[in-house]
């Protein structure tokens, strides 16, 4: 009995015995109720404080009631009373016809049909973010799968009404614009508080190696279609205006002639009037004059022959030559070698 006395008061608290003999345990008590004290108070600060960063909103919802907070930094509320929800405001991205950590097709959002009846594979990257916090987090329950599956419904829809070739080649701007548009009209019908930021289509393909490499081929073709274009445009701009002044300059010689022609006839048509005139007064003395003016300009270029009766040739020019002819019998200073004074007449 001494012994199990002693030993319960080395372990600080005292027992009962059977002959009325009590033992206290007040320190471990005031040891406990402090402890417990200290994590119901850690637990009070922990659920009275929320951080919010910089691309960050949240909700703060109190028995039901959703508040939106939307200014970064530390904020209180009622532990266990009120309850918070926070919303990533950056801009997020889903892939849609592939998977975006490991990059591997999955043919079964890809795969496309268009408007000629060609399959066609399409990856695509749809760009959001939460505008409204409130409602990305009580619209719905999952507002991130309906948007992928509201985009791939659009995208199909736009795919299925162009052809192939536009899908590969030359219409992929035209289809994201189509796509994004019809989106943005689907967002608003739904009202998720998501924010469409862009839509792109990341790569365009055919189905198979052959199919792949048939339209490889084509738009290799479409390539050197353009480049053709392109040169004989540069080729037709180079020449045009070289053609133009040399068409410039044609029309201009013609004016100039048309001009000296016009002149010309203007002035002969001036001159007839003048000789009709002074013919009109005195017709024999008119013609006379026009017959001597005439002569003196055909005369000093004439060049007259005199054949003699035996076939032997003597040729006298200019004119003046032959009147000049002398009596003598000597052949003229113009007469060619050869020729003998019977000749002369």
């Amino acid at each position: 009995m001494m012994k199990e006395s002693f030993r319960n008061r080395r372990n600080g608290f005292e027992t009962v015995e059977p002959g009325g003999k009590s033992s206290s345990n007040t320190p471990w008590r005031k040891i406990a109720g402090i402890g417990i004290g200290i994590f119901v108070i850690l637990i009070l600060a922990f659920n009275s404080t929320y951080q919010i960063r910089e691309q960050e909103q949240a909700v703060l919802i109190t028995f039901g009631q959703a508040t939106p907070v939307t200014e970064p930094g530390l904020h209180f509320k009622i532990p266990f009373v009120q309850q918070v929800s926070k919303v990533n405001t950056t801009i997020q991205g889903i892939s849609i016809g592939y998977d975006q950590t490991s990059n591997v097709s999955n043919e079964d959002e890809s795969l496309m049909i268009t408007s000629d009846y060609n399959f066609v594979n399409v990856d695509f990257f749809v760009e959001y973010r939460f505008s409204d916090p409130v409602k990305a987090v009580f619209a719905s329950r999952e507002p991130v799968a309906i948007l992928k599956n509201i985009s791939m419904s659009c995208i199909r829809n736009v795919i299925g009404s162009y052809p192939v070739d536009d899908v590969l080649t030359t219409g992929k701007n035209e289809i994201q614009a189509a796509i994004k548009e019809m989106i943005l009209k689907k967002l608003e019908e739904q009202d998720l508080g998501i924010q469409l930021v862009n839509v792109t289509i990341q790569d365009s393909e055919p189905p198979t190696i052959e199919v792949m490499e048939a339209f490889k081929a084509v738009e290799t073709a479409k390539q050197g279609k353009e480049t053709a274009i392109n040169n004989a445009n540069k080729y037709r701009n180079e020449q045009i205006p070289s053609a133009q002044a040399e068409a410039d300059a044609i029309i201009q010689a013609a004016e100039a002639e048309k001009t000296a022609r016009i002149n010309e006839a203007l002035a002969q048509v001036a001159r007839f009037n003048a000789i009709y005139e002074e013919y009109s007064k005195n017709p024999e003395v008119t013609r006379e004059r026009m017959f001597f003016e005439a002569m003196e300009e055909i005369l000093p270029d004439l060049k007259v022959i005199i054949e003699s009766p035996n076939g032997n040739m003597q040729t006298f020019y200019p004119i003046e030559s032959f009147v000049e002819f002398p009596s003598s019998g000597t052949t003229s200073v113009n007469q060619p070698a050869g020729n003998d004074s019977s000749s002369q007449q």
